[in-house]
């Protein structure tokens, strides 16, 4: 008994000594150690059950330890050693050293050029990035090629020959500039005379050019309507590679020759094989649905009148699903300006307005 109380003064006077150190320290001090302590307190209550120091945590504790002596710091409950500091420390001086430079370094390439050079590799599937870098510097954009390689790496783009594509889609549309076929259909008439017309048709334009009109298709009368429409294309002629007719007696040796003269290979159709020629019989069938079909032919004149206009139309105006909605002669016209609700739209009735045109009006 008489232990427990001579211990019972003993730790009374060590607190009251204590007491009397607290009351000799400056109020700043205090202040500090209650902000450490706190702040520790809110780390361990913020990660349980093992306390996470973050960046803002080490800078707090670090200057708040480095109000207190050298004695004082031993004494503060703290949950890091004097070790861990100086380990935080250390890594503080790591990081000012090691930082990345925030000089200004290569400036970014604009996005206007970076679109461009997609668009022209979407453009061609053949072109590499040599290429497209030698097709920017003559549209005056200074950009070197290795920026284009690297544009292209981001977009996901492979090189040219991977990319080109090899489809029969894509190959058999490069053919059609250089196809053109060729066929004739006959019209009855009110006073039932049949008469013949005879047209060629671009493939890859889809441009359709009336050559005669008879009723007796003779060869004679082909070869020469060959020869006419040859020189109607003048210079356009050597484009064409290929030549489609059906077997018809009509199209004789003659006509073959006239072509042949200038390197065109002449393709007869297989027997009861129209698709061969589809294009052709194609327009056959628009023509007769949207024009001759729905008029009383009387003769040969009002035949080519018919004929020619709707030419024209499906020329200059009828659009076309397999060139994008226009019409063969506008494929490298410009776009029309946009309409908004009081655009005012005319309309041009050919064929005694059998046939509806519209366009803006001025």
């Amino acid at each position: 008994m008489r232990v427990v109380v001579i211990r019972l003064i003993y730790l009374l006077a060590c607190q009251t000594f204590r007491w009397l150190a607290l009351l000799a320290r400056s109020s700043a001090t205090k202040d500090a150690e209650i902000l450490m302590l706190r702040h520790q307190l809110a780390i361990v209550q913020r990660n349980r059950p093992r306390p996470r120091f973050f960046w803002s945590d080490r800078a707090v504790m670090a200057a708040l330890l480095r109000i207190f002596s050298n004695q004082r710091r031993s004494q503060l409950p703290v949950l890091v050693t004097p070790r861990t500091v100086l380990r935080w420390h250390a890594r503080l001086i790591a990081w000012k050293w090691t930082h990345p430079s925030r000089r200004p370094g290569r400036p970014p390439t604009p996005e206007a050029l970076r679109q461009l050079v997609l668009r022209l590799a979407r453009e061609n599937p053949g072109w590499g990035y040599r290429r497209i870098h030698g097709e920017l510097l003559g549209l005056g954009r200074k950009v070197g090629a290795s920026t284009v390689w690297e544009i292209l790496k981001k977009a996901g783009i492979e090189p040219s020959p991977q990319r080109a594509d090899r489809s029969w889609a894509v190959f058999l549309r490069a053919q059609a500039s250089a196809i053109v076929a060729t066929d004739l259909f006959h019209i009855d008439t009110v006073f039932l005379r049949r008469w013949f017309v005879l047209f060629f048709v671009d493939q890859g334009t889809r441009s359709v050019h009336i050559a005669g009109i008879t009723r007796h298709p003779t060869g004679p009368w082909i070869t020469q309507q060959a020869r006419n429409y040859l020189m109607d294309l003048g210079d356009h002629a050597e484009s064409i590679k290929f030549l489609i007719r059906d077997r018809g007696t009509y199209f004789t040796d003659s006509f073959d020759a006239v072509f042949q003269e200038i390197g065109v290979r002449v393709i007869p159709t297989l027997p009861q094989v129209p698709r061969m020629n589809a294009i052709a019989e194609r327009w056959i069938g628009s023509c007769r649905r949207e024009a001759t079909d729905r008029v009383l032919i009387t003769g040969q004149r009002h035949l080519r009148l018919v004929v020619s206009e709707y030419a024209d139309h499906y020329n200059r105006h009828r659009p076309h699903r397999s060139l994008g909605q226009h019409p063969p002669d506008q494929l490298i016209a410009a776009e029309p300006r946009s309409a908004s609700d009081r655009t005012m739209v005319s309309r041009l009735d050919r064929l005694g307005g059998l046939i509806h045109e519209y366009k803006q009006a001025a």
